[in-house]
């Protein structure tokens, strides 16, 4: 670890940013900031101006001839704009900090004091110790459960079970650990930080415990390989740091046949039926049984097992507002729009991340098109893409011109109940859509 004064515009606003997730690049996550902590930030920088410096110096990785900010984005995205207020997102913001500008006695410097720490999971380390306090926007913002959630997803840190200790465990009971290599153990944990990338190697977590999604041998032969690539060094932890590079990995596993595929998925076994079963006793009086609680969000507040890669910037907003933030009984307006942008966008991934070729401009065809693909993969059953070839129909409640009509007819209103019909019948396609 060394300290090195550094010039600010060899600086870059860390796109992959825990508090947000994956973002496009350096702008969108300048934006992020703002648009999320525009109070914090406007603090941030008083405070920088008035004391005429930045106390706590950023903690940066090398990434080419720049550096990538670790901890310190807000600090140091308050200095490039202070040196260029153009890069603000808003005519508003550009304002303030051309006047605050103008305020500091000699302007801000083009160099700043940075902690350059090149081992990047050693930068994590240091992430997981320091998030304590906002102190009103002047110190480092506390992370909420979502922030969290993001730094585990990433790297795999704060699990309740070490994946790679688990993998090394059943390679070394199968004879099947690495040779006179040592695991890389911080690596495993963040290339399979996530259940949407444990999945495709076979395996689930669940309630702190490995559990084969797929036949064992086949799962094996996978985890082999990945742990001989990361004990050789052939992948490191840089070729994994983001969701593109984790799945870009496991793509070319896929493509050599080494992953698992859906004829290696374990079946559970239907529970057997008594062929002549004992009566059941009369149940005893008691209190009827309370209504079932009805949906709140459009989409239900569980994990789908979507990784967010920065390319579904705009998406994952889309899924959090229908997730957590828009109300059945009070937006049903504007969540009917906003599915129809969702599946919309889900589907356009799909092709756009396939390559599938599709002949027609219009969302029903493209959507079957995809649906039809999609059970080619096997990633969803013959019965669903029955369901889906009807999605086409003009009559039915489930259809494109249903839809179509939230947003376009001046008479055709949205229902809770409708909208929650339409979203579990779309959920399926949806999901795999952005998984790709």
């Amino acid at each position: 670890m060394a300290y090195r004064l550094l010039p600010v515009v060899d600086l870059m606003i860390n796109r992959a940013n825990d508090r947000h997730g994956e973002l496009e690049n350096e702008t969108a996550a300048i934006a992020w900031l703002f648009n999320n902590r525009e109070a914090h930030m406007k603090a941030l920088a008083r405070d920088i101006v008035k004391a005429g410096e930045v106390y706590e110096p950023p903690l940066v990785s090398p990434d080419g001839d720049k550096f990538v900010v670790f901890d310190g984005n807000r600090r140091v995205t308050c200095l490039k704009v202070l040196e260029y207020p153009r890069r603000a997102p808003n005519a508003e913001l550009q304002q303030f900090f051309s006047t605050l500008k103008e305020k500091w006695k000699g302007g801000p410097s083009d160099k700043i004091m940075c902690q350059i720490e090149p081992d990047r999971d050693r930068v994590d380390d240091i992430l997981f110790r320091r998030h304590t306090g906002s102190q009103s926007g002047v110190g480092q913002s506390t992370w909420d459960d979502r922030m969290k959630a993001n730094f585990v997803n990433r790297t795999g840190k704060g699990n309740a079970v070490s994946v790679a200790d688990e993998v090394e465990k059943r390679l070394a009971a199968a004879g099947m650990s690495p040779s006179r290599r040592k695991l890389p153990r911080s690596t495993m944990n963040r290339l399979l930080s996530s259940e949407a990338f444990r999945n495709r190697v076979g395996f689930s977590i669940n309630r702190g415990r490995l559990e084969y999604t797929h036949r064992e041998p086949v799962v094996l032969k996978a985890l082999q390989r990945i742990a001989d690539d990361l004990a050789k060094r052939e992948i490191v932890l840089g070729d994994i740091w983001d969701v593109e590079g984790k799945r870009a990995y496991l793509d070319k596993l896929e493509a050599d046949g080494l992953l698992p595929s859906a004829k290696d998925s374990l079946v559970k076994p239907k529970p057997k039926v008594a062929p002549h079963p004992a009566p059941n006793p009369p149940a005893p009086r008691s209190a009827p049984e309370p209504a079932p609680m009805r949906r709140v969000n459009l989409i239900s507040r569980t994990d789908y097992g979507i990784p967010w890669p920065g390319r579904l910037q705009r998406v994952r907003a889309i899924w959090e507002e229908l997730q957590f933030r828009l109300v059945l009984t009070e937006h049903p307006n504007a969540i009917s729009v906003l599915l129809r942008v969702l599946l919309e966008l889900s589907v356009d991934n799909y092709i756009e991340q396939t390559e599938l070729v599709v002949l027609s401009d219009k969302l029903a065809t493209r959507a079957l098109k995809v649906a039809e693909d999609l059970h080619e993969k096997r990633k969803i059953d013959a019965k669903y893409l029955k369901e889906m070839k009807k999605f086409q129909h003009d009559d039915r409640l489930f259809s494109a011109d249903t839809l179509h009509r939230y947003i376009h007819s001046k008479d055709f209103a949205p229902s809770p109940e409708h909208l929650t019909a339409l979203w579990d019948a779309l959920a399926n396609l949806i999901v795999n859509c952005l998984k790709f």
